[in-house]
């Protein structure tokens, strides 16, 4: 699979366990695969196991989230084994909740490298908040239709009162003559 994804010209792989269980290791050896093969390796990590298709909000509650040090450590060896980046899943955090976690993202972005962290950002709302809060550098993935949205945010020209012409950056003052 992996030397196929190659052959086709991707250069990134990402590596869930959303709908299956892996134990840490296994994971932890299949990064080192794709590393080898020259690809690499971006594990999706999350709190919420089985979210996506049409599980309800109500039912993604009912089963509960796992603790962020679970996580955080998966990531630690993850990235220990090779792992380019790792991709944060919003389900449990920001996406099919009542109430945003939050408290789970400053853990894991007081615990793991910022700079090797994709937060998934499903709504403008959400990567408002991590721009916000996080700098016009944090790593989203955002659908494609909303890519032009986050661009004029990260510049500062977009956004509700909370952002518009409040984003900046000590770049934009050192570009200037």
């Amino acid at each position: 699979y992996v030397k196929r994804c190659k052959e086709l010209g991707f250069d990134v792989i990402e590596l869930s366990t959303g709908f299956i269980s892996l134990p840490l290791h296994d994971w932890a050896e299949m990064v080192q695969v794709v590393h080898k093969e020259g690809l690499k390796a971006k594990p999706e990590l999350g709190i919420q196991w089985g979210a996506g298709g049409d599980a309800s909000v109500a039912d993604l509650e009912k089963e509960g989230t796992s603790d962020v040090s679970g996580l955080i450590e998966a990531g630690k060896t993850l990235l220990d084994a090779g792992a380019e980046s790792l991709m944060i899943e919003s389900e449990g955090i920001t996406e099919n909740v009542t109430t945003w976690r939050t408290d789970v993202l400053s853990n894991i972005i007081r615990s793991l490298p910022l700079n090797k962290l994709m937060f998934e950002a499903a709504d403008p709302k959400v990567f408002e908040w991590y721009i916000q809060n996080h700098g016009t550098d944090v790593n989203l993935f955002v659908d494609h239709s909303q890519a032009i949205q986050l661009a004029c945010l990260r510049a500062g020209i977009w956004g509700t009162n909370k952002t518009f012409g409040r984003v900046v950056n000590f770049r934009e003052w050192r570009a200037r003559p």
